[in-house]
């Protein structure tokens, strides 16, 4: 009796995405043509004002209700059914980056734009084209639906995902202080990543962490400069800064509970000395934490000042460590109940062999603010041709970074589906 019951309160989702997929089916040629006018013409991240117009203009064709320059340049757009139900925010990143692309494409991208007060090349080269593309393709379905929904909708289209230029504020952390989530209060949002790894027609979830939270950091150390002949005389920063970070991975290797509580630290630059005879007054070193769950980085924070001060005073040095840097993201955490909410739909719309269980990544992504606040759900969705070997596929934030339009049907179905469907099962 149970598994009828089951049945039976799936066939209104059923028959709508019967619906979703051929209307999916018909604006596809669309979504390509959007896709392929963005990927032309990336802008940097705060600079898209040629995206967010050509978004706009698309959302008010739908005869929605559009707010501009969110967050410098985003584009929000809501859709009321003026129904009573839950409000479901679906999000789409906009920026490209500082990419010289490769790709010998009909619509390949040529653009210029200034970066670190540089004129650079621009390329949509982490697929921000095709969230644009998917999320319009399905503000499109969404809105000729509109009798079946019950709530409204929160197209939101956020710029600076890359990260705002120097001494800007931007992204989805902007927009979250902004508001984005309030007026109409949002109570689940979706969002998903193309993925050049996985194949076109899949589609990549996990509860919990998906993706990391992370931590730049800088540590200053400050010790007295002296000839290279005569060591003894001087408190060698760089010897110390050798310490230090042979001395902090050991904190991931023998600290962290490596099979519950993965982290990851990086260092990406040394910078300390001018000559080969002189040892120096002070060395900084630049660095990244990874961490996929609060435990993890909770003790990161805790671990980093201990290591940096205990190193140091035993070098006779001083040491300045600042954590966060510059920027910081938190975990992209996928909700547990809300996940488990929409797999029914994840697999009625991909189908259950594609619907495949994965692996978190130590990148990182700032939908996690949007998650901070209300329950979240972040999908990776296959871009990879199918005649294309994993090994062979060029990776993300690279001249060669390639998906295939095929990827992007899955997308729009995903978006709509699952805000139809939370609907359904949260109806007030």
């Amino acid at each position: 009796m149970k598994k009828l019951l089951l049945t039976m309160s799936l066939l209104p989702s059923l028959c709508f995405a019967d619906t979703v997929d051929q209307m999916a089916d018909k604006i596809e040629s669309k979504v390509i043509q959007w896709r392929h006018h963005l990927h032309q013409n990336p802008e940097l991240s705060n600079r898209e004002v040629k995206t967010a117009k050509y978004i706009a203009e698309h959302l008010e064709s739908l005869g929605l209700e559009v707010q501009t320059e969110v967050a410098v340049t985003g584009v929000v757009a809501i859709l009321d059914s003026g129904k009573p139900g839950p409000v479901v925010a679906l999000r789409a990143d906009i920026d490209g980056l500082p990419v010289l692309e490769k790709n010998d494409l009909p619509w390949k991208s040529v653009a210029r734009g200034e970066y670190n007060g540089k004129d650079v090349p621009v390329m949509h080269a982490c697929g921000h084209d095709t969230h644009i593309a998917m999320l319009m393709g399905a503000a499109e379905i969404l809105v000729a639906m509109k009798d079946e929904l019950n709530g409204k909708v929160k197209f939101i289209f956020q710029p600076a995902e890359e990260g705002a230029p120097a001494g800007e504020e931007g992204g989805a952390e902007l927009m979250v202080k902004e508001g984005v989530l309030k007026n109409p209060d949002v109570d689940a949002i979706f969002g998903l990543h193309i993925s050049a790894l996985a194949d076109v027609g899949t589609v990549l979830y996990r509860e919990g962490g998906v993706m990391a939270a992370v931590d730049p950091f800088k540590i200053v150390i400050k010790g007295k400069q002296a000839h290279g002949a005569y060591p003894w005389l001087s408190v060698d920063p760089i010897t110390t800064a050798a310490q230090m970070i042979m001395s902090i991975q050991t904190i991931v290797s023998r600290e962290i509970r490596l099979l519950d509580d993965a982290a990851v630290v990086t260092f990406g630059a040394v910078n300390g000395g001018i000559r080969s005879n002189i040892i120096p007054e002070e060395v900084e070193l630049v660095g990244t934490i990874r961490t996929l769950n609060k435990a993890a980085r909770d003790h990161m924070y805790e671990a980093m000042p201990r290591k940096v001060k205990g190193i140091a005073n035993s070098m006779r040095a001083e040491a300045t460590l600042t954590l966060p840097l510059d920027y910081s993201y938190p975990i992209t955490f996928n909700d547990h109940d809300l996940m488990a909410t929409m797999l029914p739909t994840l697999i009625n719309t991909a189908g259950k062999e594609n619907a495949i269980y994965s692996k978190p990544v130590t990148g990182a992504e700032d939908f996690s603010f949007f998650q901070n606040e209300v329950p979240g759900v972040y999908l990776w969705v296959g871009g990879k041709p199918l005649d294309v070997d994993p090994k062979d596929a060029p990776a993300h934030h690279t001249p060669d970074f390639y998906v295939d339009d095929d990827g992007m049907k899955l997308g729009v179905r995903l978006l709509t589906n699952m805000t139809i469907d939370y609907m359904q099962k949260h109806q007030k």
